[in-house]
């Protein structure tokens, strides 16, 4: 059997799709899917996986059993928030857009925004001096592998009572002392300085990289409801402290699927440093890659989404490219072998860096230490995760959602003891 094309005509999308062409044209219109030209062809193509995203989430609308399943993966939406707004290849911190943002801000200006509070109330107290049984503690976790290390020194600081200060000065203080778990480095004496600035100087950085560790930290601070705010909403919800919804959505960054992405492109990096020395041998790099990770996908019997070809390329919510990603590399000065990969990539599969991608070229670039884009995305995340946590709280909700159960059901009756075991059949 010839195995199947990525893209679709216009006719198969519709057909797949049950619509006529001047509803699939509707659809492309709205943002709802997208088409493209193929290198050496005139008519546009859709791509395959996209077509069918688009023809379950119509077939769950229609049944809404199936539609609440599909909400939890990339569906629709499950609970109310006025934090970040993601629409039409764009995003927004309460109505202010990100990439115009953090041209200017702060990571703590950001915080004070998603916070909904003031920053000089918020950002008053420098943090402790740790004792020498937490320095000793810190040392250790810095001998463990990323991001073992930043959860195990997390693990180790947030230990620390924070009671007895008002919720927007404890926010502050939970966020400083990621920045100590980021680094693994005691607080020093101008604790209170920015953030940035205590990411370039504890990473031993030129005073020129302050600005593109800012912005970064901005850029990265929220992204609605991905799966660690999801997380630190879940716990928040449960009425458990500041403290703890941080460590779950740390947990979940530190996934290979998410923020740990980055460390799956640091990986690769070499692999193709050396791919690049030929174009047929990149070309066949890219293409192996991307089979790769699609035989893992149908071998589980999923879906193939983006993300899924090349680590550290494609976001579902971006299918014409990740914005963060976009105002990160447009930093970084000229480097003709990562253009030529991304371009490479993108002509290949059809997929734009992703932030993960991004995030290690700054790392690359500024000469940080290896690890540093998963400390930065950490540091940054943890102001979305007090905010989630902050409006969960506020809601006094509690997240509970029911499972569709497909396992053995239960006798119809329930047998007589006899000290034998009932084994269902």
């Amino acid at each position: 059997m010839p195995e199947r094309s990525e893209w679709m005509t216009a006719d198969e999308a519709a057909a797949h799709l049950g619509v006529s062409r001047p509803t699939l044209y509707a659809y492309v219109s709205r943002g709802r899917l997208r088409a493209q030209v193929l290198p050496g062809q005139r008519a546009r193509r859709y791509r395959r996986s996209e077509v069918e995203r688009l023809a379950q989430r119509h077939a769950g609308a229609r049944q809404p059993r199936q539609a609440a399943g599909q909400a939890l993966d990339w569906g629709l939406p499950v609970l109310n928030s006025s934090l970040t707004l993601i629409d039409g290849g764009r995003f927004s911190y309460r109505g202010h857009d990100v990439v115009e943002l953090a041209r200017t801000a702060t990571l703590e200006d950001t915080a004070a925004l998603l916070w909904n509070c003031d920053r000089d109330l918020a950002f008053v107290d420098p943090l402790p001096a740790l004792d020498a049984a937490t320095r000793a503690g810190l040392r250790r976790a810095a001998q463990q592998p990323w991001p073992d290390r930043l959860v195990a020194a997390w693990a180790l600081l947030s230990t620390a009572p924070a009671e007895g200060m008002p919720p927007n000065r404890q926010a502050a203080h939970w966020l400083r002392t990621m920045a100590v778990a980021a680094t693994q480095r005691p607080p020093a004496a101008g604790s209170a300085r920015p953030l940035h600035q205590q990411l370039r100087q504890a990473w031993r950085l030129p005073a020129a990289a302050d600005d593109a560790l800012r912005q970064a930290l901005v850029l990265c601070a929220d992204h609605e409801l991905n799966a660690s705010s999801f997380t630190a909403r879940c716990v928040a919800g449960t009425g458990a402290g500041l403290a703890a919804a941080i460590t779950a959505g740390l947990a979940a960054l530190s996934g290979p699927r998410h923020g740990g992405m980055s460390m799956r492109v640091e990986a690769i990096w070499p692999q193709v440093e050396a791919a690049l020395q030929s174009g047929a041998r990149l070309r066949r790099w890219i293409n192996d890659e991307a089979r790769r990770h699609l035989t893992e996908r149908q071998q589980r019997g999923l879906p193939r989404i983006a993300g899924d070809t090349v680590a550290g390329f494609g976001h579902p919510l971006y299918p014409e490219g990740d914005p963060r990603a976009r105002a990160l590399l447009a930093l970084l000065p000229p480097d003709p072998a990562r253009e030529r990969f991304v371009a490479q990539v993108m002509e290949l599969t059809g997929q734009a860096p992703s932030l993960d991608f991004a995030l290690v070229a700054l790392r690359r670039s500024l000469g940080a230490p290896e690890g540093a884009a998963f400390a930065l995305f950490a540091l940054a995340r943890t102001t979305g995760w007090i905010a989630h946590a902050i409006e969960q709280q506020d809601n006094g909700a509690l997240i509970r959602p029911r499972a569709a159960y497909v396992g053995l059901r239960p006798l119809a009756a329930a047998p007589v003891a006899t000290g034998r075991v009932i084994r269902p059949r």
